[in-house]
């Protein structure tokens, strides 16, 4: 009996053009990103902290999706550019907390535009984006 190998074709696969989409949506975030001297990851830090003001790194990387060796040298890299502070809670001293500095607040001005631009750069009505939102979440929140 011969198998179909059908199902290993690479069209065939959801994860391919999801992950292919997610490295362009991501590298059509550079330019822009880069006038504000972030990488996307760092720029997702950011997002969480303007949100939240300051948060523990493992709720941090729970929102973000990140572990903690991924997320501690971004941290870092905020870090020595002024726009975050880390310290452990007097309470629990396991508990690492990053906040927002005043240039951190600042550089959330010089962001405004970033949604926008990319919203131009990909090629989804605002519906379509809205559906395809929806859906992404539903697959993250298994």
């Amino acid at each position: 009996m011969k198998k179909n190998y059908d199902v290993l074709k690479l069209e065939n696969q959801l994860c391919f053009p999801l992950y292919a989409a997610s490295k362009e949506v991501v590298k059509s975030y550079t330019p822009f990103l880069s006038e504000l001297d972030l990488t996307y990851t760092q720029y997702i830090v950011m997002l969480a902290l303007w949100e939240y003001e300051k948060l523990s790194v493992k709720a941090l990387g729970d929102k973000l999706f990140l572990d903690s060796g991924t997320l501690t040298p971004v941290i870092k890299s905020l870090q020595e550019k002024g726009y975050v502070e880390k310290a452990r809670l007097k309470e629990d001293e396991r508990v690492i907390e990053v906040t927002l500095t005043k240039d951190g607040e600042e550089l959330k001005k010089k962001a405004i535009d970033v949604p926008e631009k990319i919203s131009r750069e990909i090629c989804l009505s605002p519906e379509e984006a809205m559906t395809l939102y929806g859906l992404l979440y539903k697959i993250l929140k298994k």
